[in-house]
């Protein structure tokens, strides 16, 4: 499907750090990534052994990150888990969900809100300077932060929704329907395309998301290595 082009989405991470993410890149030679509390993603252009040793120089002993479907031998970085992931595009014929809620801007003094809320979900991902990585969203009930959703990586007219969860006490009521569509919304106003990566084995969050409009593209591996010393 061109809807999601194998260049730059098969390696997105490298492109985004090499593009509208510049500003946050740490770079060493051939390898690229975020820093460590604003997210745990970490990218080569191509497994040679020079671009591999760039990167584990990157990397803080024991330290645990992200990269895009690395698995080979890697003197020094060990792949301890594995995590296949569906990219799925909004694409232009669908309709943005409707908003039942209020959704408000969230911003730099949200930031531990959402850690606390996004460790529910996915522990790890979301950490204290992610909000650096592009617009976030959230309801609210009672004043605590109930719901949000918001953008990581970020590809040429391309942001990626990420960040997206809901509290275990409040599932079920449209919370995390509503800051899609917000966001959605948002993007297309911008002439921008919305996509994002889901685990292939979260068939809830798969069906939800087809069921707003989303396609499934492709999978893809992302690997998490640590460096041994």
């Amino acid at each position: 499907m061109t809807e999601l082009p194998e260049f730059p989405f098969l390696n997105p991470v490298w492109h985004a750090l090499h593009g509208p993410h510049r500003h946050l890149a740490i770079v060493e030679g051939d390898a690229c990534r975020y820093p460590a509390d604003v997210a745990p993603f970490v990218a080569i252009e191509s497994p040679t052994e020079r671009a591999l040793e760039d990167l584990r120089m990157l990397l803080a002993p024991e330290e645990s990150v992200w990269i895009v479907d690395c698995r080979r031998a890697m003197p020094g970085l060990n792949v301890v888990d594995s995590l296949e992931c569906v990219q799925m595009i909004f694409p232009t014929d669908a309709n943005p969900p409707q908003q039942s809620h209020e959704v408000v801007p969230l911003a730099a003094e949200n930031a531990r809100e959402m850690v606390a809320l996004t460790d529910l979900a996915f522990p790890g991902f979301f950490r204290s300077r992610t909000y650096l990585m592009g617009s976030y969203c959230g309801i609210r009930l009672g004043g605590e932060l109930v719901a949000m959703g918001g953008e990581r990586l970020r590809l040429p007219g391309h942001p990626e929704l990420s960040g997206i969860c809901t509290h275990p006490a409040h599932r079920g009521k449209g919370f995390a329907r509503d800051a899609i569509g917000y966001l959605v919304r948002h993007h297309r106003r911008a002439g921008l395309r919305s996509w994002l990566h889901v685990g292939a084995a979260n068939t809830h969050a798969i069906n939800l998301y087809g069921s707003l409009g989303f396609r499934r593209v492709r999978n893809l591996i992302l690997d998490r290595i640590v460096r041994s010393g």
